[in-house]
């Protein structure tokens, strides 16, 4: 496979650096006396009500101390923004957090939360209709596994969330390796739901004694790929495998796995992976069931679908977070620019709109993220330019009190109207120079229409 090389960039060390003294010191001023601030379970909306909903020019406006890169616009419309908590946060988590990706599919946006270090564990399925503006549990992971008292729970979902042709859909839990002592470990499940009556039951455990940080699913063969971790949480010892969904049994499993993200083409019926999140390239087969060295190296910690002309785009880690162009059918793989549009370099979430012109995601997914005005970012990737979209800091914060301060889980509504962002969030208190991770939130983008013409 070919790879043309990413674009060069200036380094930005020194101007990140400069820029979060001034936001340490800014925030400061923002939150007040923010160590004393209380967070409140449940959470609610000052106005009482379960929805915010807004459209406001504020939202086009980031932190007052804040510097986009060259280049980068703002939208000139105005989004609507509807804004809401997670139900199930009546008391204060260890905390209430989200770290797999979401779908949006079947006219709702689902997603998954959950006290990820909490005793015993807990984490929660649920399921936004757009329509009525409202989230309803569909999974307490938990009961759905039928865990006996005492053992391990798992409070984590870590790979991207996935919907089968049978309709029902699938997800695998992931242990947090700073709890690895505290029970008994023999490895992490993979559970399916049925939206619409909420049935949940487990499928399996794939690889003993193993957690599973990022999984893609064949949806007609019912396959589910990934990459399995040892209980001490060693990226380097990660393991890929092929686990068959029907049949609940292994169908293969090598060496050098992904901790980040897969890709899978089903044009092709293949899946790609890197170790970790960067490195070479390699392509299972399911019908050989041989892994194939590509010869080309790209980062891989996020990754959209399959898009119309064929194209996957991926994310690499951190460092410039090049944004990368796959394409299988025509053996090529090319750097497209750079994710970054100011001091965060963090992406761990990505989605392109149903024609594949438009990429969304934010920058600074595990806390900085309200740094650069926590974004959300349009990349065309015809054009090549970035655009924001909107800034949901400091808007949220001035109106409900909330610091989106990064996310794992994006999704574009597959009328590419509307952006779900689950966000982890905080209330303002702060723990050293960071702020405190409180409680976990949604928002949705309605994004003008002017907007998304090219």
């Amino acid at each position: 496979m070919t790879r043309r090389g990413a674009p060069s960039s200036a380094p930005r060390a020194a101007r990140r650096g400069a820029r979060n003294v001034l936001w340490l010191a800014l925030l400061a001023v923002v939150c007040g006396a923010a160590r004393g601030v209380e967070a409140r379970f449940p959470p609610r909306l000052p106005s009482g009500r379960a929805v915010a909903t807004a459209q406001s020019p504020e939202v086009l406006r980031g932190p007052p101390i804040m510097t986009l890169l060259a280049g980068v616009r703002v939208a000139k419309a105005t989004p609507t923004l509807d804004f809401l908590y997670y139900p199930c946060q009546t008391y204060r988590g260890n905390p209430w957090s989200c770290w797999g990706g979401g779908l949006a599919a079947n006219g709702q946006y689902y997603s998954s939360i959950g006290d990820h270090n909490g005793a015993g564990g807990a984490c929660f399925l649920y399921a936004y209709d757009p329509a009525s503006k409202q989230l309803r549990e569909l999974a307490d992971v938990r009961k759905a596994l039928g865990l006996p008292k005492g053992s391990y729970s798992p409070g984590m979902i870590a790979a991207p969330l996935a919907r089968g042709s049978d309709g029902w859909l699938y997800a695998a839990t992931c242990r947090v390796a700073a709890g690895s002592g505290r029970q008994p470990f023999d490895g992490d499940w993979v559970f399916r739901c049925d939206p619409q009556s909420g049935k949940a039951e487990a499928v399996g455990q794939p690889v003993a004694k193993h957690s599973l940080p990022c999984t893609v699913l064949d949806p007609k063969r019912l396959i589910l790929y990934g990459g399995a971790v040892p209980a001490d949480g060693r990226g380097d010892a990660a393991k890929f495998f092929a686990y068959g969904l029907k049949a609940k049994r292994l169908l293969f499993s090598c060496d050098g796995g992904p901790t980040g993200a897969l890709i899978f083409t089903p044009s092709t019926g293949r899946v790609y992976f890197v170790p970790g999140a960067q490195g070479p390239l390699s392509c299972y087969d399911p019908d050989t069931g041989k892994v194939t060295k590509l010869g080309v190296e790209i980062g891989l910690r996020a990754a959209t679908r399959e898009l119309p002309d064929g194209c996957v785009y991926t994310v690499a880690p951190e460092g410039d977070a090049v944004l990368w162009r796959v394409n299988p059918k025509a053996n090529l793989v090319e750097g497209i620019g750079s994710a970054v549009i100011g001091s965060q370099n963090y992406v761990a979430a990505l989605d392109a709109d149903p024609a594949g012109r438009y990429l969304y995601y934010v920058p600074g997914a595990n806390g900085g993220a309200e740094r650069d005005g926590a974004p959300i970012v349009q990349f065309d990737v015809q054009k090549k330019s970035h655009k924001v979209i909107a800034f949901l800091y400091p808007f949220l914060k001035e109106k409900c009190g909330y610091i989106p301060v990064g996310t794992f889980s994006l999704a574009v509504d597959p009328r590419g109207d509307k952006v779900y962002v689950t966000w982890n969030g905080s209330f303002g208190a702060m723990k050293g120079r960071e702020l405190v991770w409180d409680a976990c939130a949604l928002s949705v983008i309605h994004i003008p229409e002017s907007e998304r013409q090219p």
